[in-house]
């Protein structure tokens, strides 16, 4: 069962005196290692879906704790949202898991990053490959119309150790495909070309295994009634731990892809700030 902490009227009420700073709207825990919260989101902000920022809390010392976070939210959204994971003794997530509505983060206004639809040269389908938190910017790009404008289909695969680590990735993509406003700003139709392929590594689910193999022995590709991944209709985006990222990478280069960037587009790209 998740816990959601909405925001109280007192809380919206607050105003932000740290540089920098946003306030907390709602907080909620998905498991005792996963948490999400959305905060205010500055005036004047533009960010690409997919883009990450800097966002922390004033450590014991005073000066700003941050972490590189993907923005969860898409760009057209009123608040930022973001996709966490709790680590104990973690220099920042020890202290920020413990945040509730009404409360303030640090945020540095500048986005960046490799996960968006510039870094990719036009193609047919897109693949999503994320682990654990990684399924970060890809929850801002399921809800990017730009997303199903430019391709015919949308593959998201999401790998876990537990099923119920994957309740944040199958909550928000069910929610887009009751979505009333996404269906006004794309077209009706538009959640049918979702594929949606959870995977479990420890825990017994429908489907189990790591997706690296699964992508190897060809079972992704019978699953989905997929003939393969081919540099001439097929784009992917990786985020997760640095050890799957290295994975990915090689096992898209095996499928003739060639890395990307803003500045020199191709067929995959890797977001390299994040990992989790």
């Amino acid at each position: 069962m998740t816990e959601m902490r909405p925001v109280t009227q007192a809380a919206a009420k607050k105003v932000p005196t740290l540089p920098d700073a946003q306030t907390v709207t709602r907080v909620e825990h998905w498991t005792d290692r996963l948490f999400s919260f959305r905060v205010t989101r500055p005036a004047s902000l533009r960010f690409r879906s997919g883009e990450f920022v800097m966002i922390g809390l004033l450590g014991d010392n005073g000066k700003p704790l941050l972490r590189a976070y993907s923005i969860a939210s898409p760009a057209w959204d009123d608040e930022l949202e973001f996709y966490s994971i709790k680590v104990q003794d973690g220099p920042l997530t020890s202290k920020l898991q413990h945040i509730q509505p009404g409360d303030q983060i640090i945020l540095r206004p500048k986005p960046v990053g490799t996960l968006v639809h510039d870094a990719l040269l036009p193609g047919k389908r897109l693949w999503f490959f994320a682990t654990g938190t990684g399924f970060a910017p890809f929850a801002s790009l399921l809800r990017e119309p730009e997303t199903y404008e430019n391709y015919d289909e949308v593959v998201i695969t999401h790998t876990c150790r537990d099923v119920a680590e994957l309740e944040y990735g199958r909550r928000l993509i069910e929610d887009i495909r009751q979505d009333e406003l996404l269906a006004e700003l794309i077209g009706e139709g538009f959640a049918d070309k979702i594929r949606y392929y959870p995977i479990t590594t420890r825990e017994e689910s429908p489907k189990m295994g790591r997706i690296t193999t699964l992508l190897k022995d060809g079972t992704v590709f019978a699953d989905l009634g997929i003939d393969g991944i081919s540099p001439d209709t097929d784009r992917a985006m990786v985020c997760g731990s640095l050890g799957f990222n290295v994975d990915m990478k090689e096992a898209m280069e095996g499928f003739g892809l060639r890395e990307g960037a803003n500045s020199d587009p191709a067929e995959y790209v890797v977001e390299k700030a994040f990992v989790g």
